[in-house]
């Protein structure tokens, strides 16, 4: 316990009430009210997520952008300034280490956001190339406070908080404005699915804003449980789950996110791998009762042969937004049982119950685009 980290708003969740557990190295709550109550404040309302737990690594220098192009899959010089991309840093067998969003503020300056497990593994990765290129590579987690305000009504809110107008933020721009009179970096994004920002700021900052949010305006506070729940419902893909050390980017259906047209680490493999794909990442409904969890294996209903497992799979609470009304899952399988309507099974408890490939649209977005 005595190496499990805490982030800045670690009283603030006890004090609420938040049941605490350890996750990616960090106390967390894990919920406040409940996870159903709490995924369906953010699809109707908004809430307030304690986000502080990731990683944030500044790479600056002459040749930041040309850095990047060669770590991740997406391409940064041709990226857009003030506006977020999402791409994914690969070991050579084009396995993940980690998936990736950088804020582009200049071609001499990114700032890199790292899933909380894997930021020190991220930050010495950076460094081992870093020599070759013409950069400064800083872990600058520590300074950092994250808060994500997400539903159709943080709008609402960031104009009572800010000093200009956030309508002019689309989908993943951003900019520094300030937020509660305290400068703060701002984002029109989530892990949700839904509109909303995040908000990055000093620690003792994000405490004062925490606070206002809360007590002034009421925001629904919201765990790690609802987040899981809703960025699976909007096929986003965790760390640990969807991509890991031993799954592509290929396979995780993460294709908009590769940019062959320049060499990065793992192109070589991935280009190998397109030509003989093995397996995909699908989605799955299940027709007989029972909720598929992660690691449930999947199998061929004549032959009971192992054809996949589980990475994620919930009954997720019904809104608005919702496209499914029957418990959903998300899953690799062997690339022969991915046509949609397929029926397979899923191996719950020792049961083979059956289910079928379906697509991966589980509710409908509502993006400011």
């Amino acid at each position: 316990m005595d190496n499990i980290k805490k982030t800045c708003l670690y009283q603030k969740h006890l004090d609420h009430g938040g049941k605490i557990v350890e996750f990616g190295g960090f106390l967390m709550p894990i919920e406040y009210t409940g996870i159903t109550e709490e995924h369906k404040a953010v699809r109707g309302d908004v809430g307030l997520f304690d986000v502080s737990h990731m990683g944030e690594v500044l790479v600056t220098g002459k040749d930041a952008s040309r850095f990047l192009d060669y770590m991740v899959t997406s391409s940064i010089t041709t990226a857009p300034l003030m506006k977020m991309t999402y791409g994914v840093m690969l070991y050579d067998n084009a396995t993940c280490v980690d998936d990736l969003m950088m804020y582009k503020y200049s071609d001499s300056k990114v700032l890199v956001i790292c899933n909380a497990s894997n930021t020190d593994k991220d930050f010495a990765y950076f460094n081992k190339f870093a020599k070759n290129f013409d950069v400064k590579v800083e872990n600058l987690s520590d300074e950092f406070g994250q808060l994500a305000l997400q539903g159709p009504n943080a709008i609402k809110i960031m104009e009572k908080i800010s000093d200009k107008k956030v309508t002019s933020l689309k989908l993943f721009d951003f900019d520094e404005f300030n937020v509660n009179n305290k400068k703060m970096l701002v984002s029109r994004s989530g892990y949700t699915g839904e509109d909303g920002f995040e908000i990055y700021a000093k620690p003792c900052d994000i405490i004062e804003l925490f606070d206002l949010l809360v007590n002034k305006y009421n925001v629904a506070l919201c765990g790690l449980g609802c987040r899981d729940t809703l960025r699976f419902e909007a096929n986003m893909p965790l760390y640990g789950h969807e991509i890991s050390d031993e799954i592509n980017p290929v396979e995780a259906c993460l294709n908009y996110a590769i940019c062959y047209d320049k060499d990065f680490i793992g192109r070589d493999a991935l280009l190998k791998y397109k030509e003989n794909p093995k397996r995909k990442l699908v989605g799955i409904e299940l027709i007989d009762r029972g909720i598929a969890r992660g690691g449930y294996e999947l199998c061929d209903l004549d032959t009971n042969n192992i054809i996949g497992y589980v990475t994620t799979g919930y009954m997720i609470p019904q809104t608005e937004s919702s496209r499914v009304d029957r418990p959903v899952a998300l899953g690799y399988v062997d690339i022969n049982y991915t046509e949609l309507g397929k029926e397979i099974g899923i191996v719950i408890r020792g049961r083979v119950i059956k289910a079928k490939i379906r697509d991966k649209k589980f509710m409908k977005k509502k993006y400011v685009k």
